[in-house]
This record gives C-alpha cells, sequence and structure tokens, in this order.
C-alpha cells in the first residue's frame, strides 16, 4: 500500500500545479470517445489543439487522459477547458482526500481506485479525477491501467445503455467501475482474514501477528478511502435541487443514489470484517497465553514433586554425626523408595485434581 505524504501535499499552494504521485515517468496521453446512439468515433494520442475539430457538441465526448506528470500539457487542457487552476492542482496533487465540487461550468469529482497488489498483502492505489460539463466528461489517470476496459468495449459494440445516454451516466458508470475495485480488494483481503484465523489457531509464529496488523491497516486505509466518498455520492442528491449545474439528469440521480447505497454496504462489511480481524488478534493472543499457561503449569508440576525429594536430600545431607538411619544397614533403600513412593503419589494426586 502506498503511504500517502500528507505533509508535502499541505506544502502546495492552491494554484500550484505539481504532480505529487509515484508516475512520474509515463508518458501523457489523451483518448478521445465521441458518441450517440447512432455512431462512434475514436481518437488517439491527438494534441489539444484538434480538440475543436473531434468534439461534438451534438454528442457526448469523453476525453480520458492518462499520465498527469506533463505540467504544461495538462495546462494547456485546463486553458482550452476553461478549467480553474486550483481543479488542476487538486488533479495532480494526489494526496487530496475524495472530495465532489461543483461550479456553473463543472462538476469536479475524484476518487482513490484501490486493488490488491500481486504476490503481496499491500494495496495499490491510484487517484483518478473526473470533470463534467454538458455534454463532455474528462477522466484523468495517473497511468494506462485497465480500469475502465470493459467500458470502452460496451461503447464499441453499443452494450448497454452506455451509447443510449449522456455523460452523466458515463460517469456514474465509470465511478462505478471503480466501486468495483473496491469489492475485488475487500474480498481479497477478507480471503486472507479467514486464512489468518485458521493459521491463528494453528501456530503461535509472531510472523502470524504481524500479518493481522498488516491487515488491520489494510482495512483502516480501505474505510479512510470510502468515507469521504459515501460523503461525496450522497452531496450528489443536493445537485438536483440546487440549481446551480444542470449536467445531471433528474432520472440519473437514482444511478447515484445506488453507488451511495454501495459504498454503505462497503462501510458495513469493512467494520464486520475489522470486528473478525479482532478476534483472530484476540484469540492469537489468547493460543499464546493458553501456551504459557500450559508451560508454567508443567514447570510448576515438576517442581511441585521435587520440592519433597529436595527437603529429604537436603536433611541427609547435613553433616550431623548422628543421623540414626545412616547405621541403618538398608536405609538407602528405605530413602530412596520412600522417595519413589512420594513421587507416584503427587501424580496420582495431581492426574486426579485433573492439573495436567
Amino acid at each position: 500500500m502506498r503511504k500517502i505524504k500528507y505533509k508535502k501535499g499541505r506544502k502546495l499552494q492552491p494554484y500550484n500545479l505539481e504532480y505529487t504521485g509515484i508516475h512520474k515517468t509515463k508518458d501523457s496521453e489523451m483518448q478521445l470517445f465521441v458518441y450517440d446512439d447512432l455512431d462512434l468515433s475514436e481518437y488517439e494520442n491527438f494534441k489539444v489543439a484538434n480538440l475543436d475539430k473531434y468534439i461534438d457538441d451534438q454528442k457526448t465526448n469523453w476525453i480520458n487522459i492518462h499520465g498527469l506528470n506533463n505540467v504544461e500539457w495538462l495546462k494547456s487542457i485546463g486553458d482550452y477547458f476553461k478549467i480553474d487552476n486550483f481543479m488542476l492542482a487538486d488533479i495532480m496533487n494526489t494526496v487530496r482526500r475524495t472530495k465532489l465540487e461543483e461550479s456553473h461550468k463543472f462538476l469536479f469529482f475524484n476518487i482513490k481506485s484501490i486493488l490488491p497488489a500481486e504476490n503481496s498483502d499491500n494495496i495499490s492505489v491510484e487517484q483518478i479525477s473526473f470533470l463534467i460539463k454538458e455534454g463532455v466528461l474528462i477522466s484523468f489517470q495517473e497511468k494506462r491501467s485497465d480500469f475502465f476496459t470493459h467500458i470502452r468495449e460496451r461503447i464499441r459494440t453499443h452494450s448497454g445503455l452506455v451509447r443510449e445516454k449522456k455523460a452523466d451516466y458515463l460517469l456514474y458508470v465509470l465511478l462505478d467501475a471503480i466501486m468495483e475495485n473496491f469489492y475485488i480488494t475487500l474480498e481479497n483481503e477478507e480471503d486472507k482474514l479467514e486464512e489468518l484465523i485458521n493459521l491463528s489457531k494453528q501456530s503461535p509464529d509472531p510472523v502470524i501477528l504481524e500479518r493481522i496488523e498488516k491487515h488491520r491497516d489494510n482495512f483502516n486505509f480501505l474505510k479512510r478511502s470510502i468515507i469521504p466518498l459515501r460523503e461525496s455520492l450522497y452531496n450528489i442528491k443536493s445537485i438536483k435541487d440546487d440549481n446551480v449545474f444542470n449536467a445531471i439528469e433528474v432520472e440519473n440521480f437514482t444511478f447515484f443514489s445506488r453507488l451511495h447505497q454501495k459504498s454503505l454496504e462497503l462501510l458495513e462489511q469493512i467494520e464486520s470484517d475489522m470486528g473478525s480481524l479482532e478476534s483472530a488478534s484476540n484469540f492469537f493472543f489468547s493460543a499464546q497465553t493458553h501456551k504459557m499457561n500450559e508451560i508454567m503449569k508443567t514447570l510448576t508440576i515438576v517442581s511441585s514433586i521435587f520440592i519433597p525429594l529436595t527437603f529429604i536430600v537436603g536433611v541427609y545431607g547435613m553433616n550431623f554425626e548422628n543421623l540414626p538411619e545412616l547405621q541403618y544397614k538398608y536405609g538407602y533403600q528405605t530413602v530412596m523408595g520412600f522417595m519413589f513412593l512420594i513421587v507416584i503419589g503427587m501424580i496420582i494426586y495431581f492426574k486426579k485434581r485433573r492439573w495436567f
């Protein structure tokens, strides 16, 4: 899981444009889909100056941008669409929390896309931002990825409602795809949680406790990522009534309500999983304590058996000349037999009391 360095993000002024993510060597690219119910045009790797030629105000235009490290190139896109600098700064500053911002020209939405990292217990994080205005949706990704591959195919093959509806429905579909990544990540964490619960019952290895704490951090990170998303999706409902931004059709607010419901489901499941993780941690400590108690019980029993034997040995180890048994012919055998009977008697007693 990539650790967010808030200190650096706070130093940035609202109008300073600087990419704060980790994908600093990725090339910046732009992809454009122009479509309606009857027609589709697709353009790759074109210049900002060609947007006038390709964008069609009568159709839905989806501009997908990969790579945020080319500041001047992004500024030229901002100048073309008249995007405020503080919005561009939020797009490039990946330490910002999920937020929704509304103006007369745009609806701005950024979100953390989360997936499990391969072959590790870490979580991979990427910030994705959206700007939507009438007929145009712009998505900003830190790098080229396959989050939206199936949506592109649905547009190309005219599958589902995407081609029939406008940019607001496309925003819903893209957000839904990102939220599916939360479900994938949560399912992966739950599989590892089940493995840890089983391991905690079988082995006292401290590595298990380290993994439990690692996944506790992962669940907390998921929770911190979903809470602002839940708030942002809830705030979309207020857009319907404030008459500031009208690019979302009234009948499509239902779709965003579904996303809000999904965020609530995710949070409830995370709370449940964190409870299970706490149980695994408690079971691990209980098993450790039980094992330690068993060891101490065994040592105590052994010590208890040898205490009377040590006393007898101590008595006959004293250097007095007139110990009566010293002159007895069978004294040694008698004392050893007595000591043996003591041991047998104590073992029988402990067994009857079920002390071991």
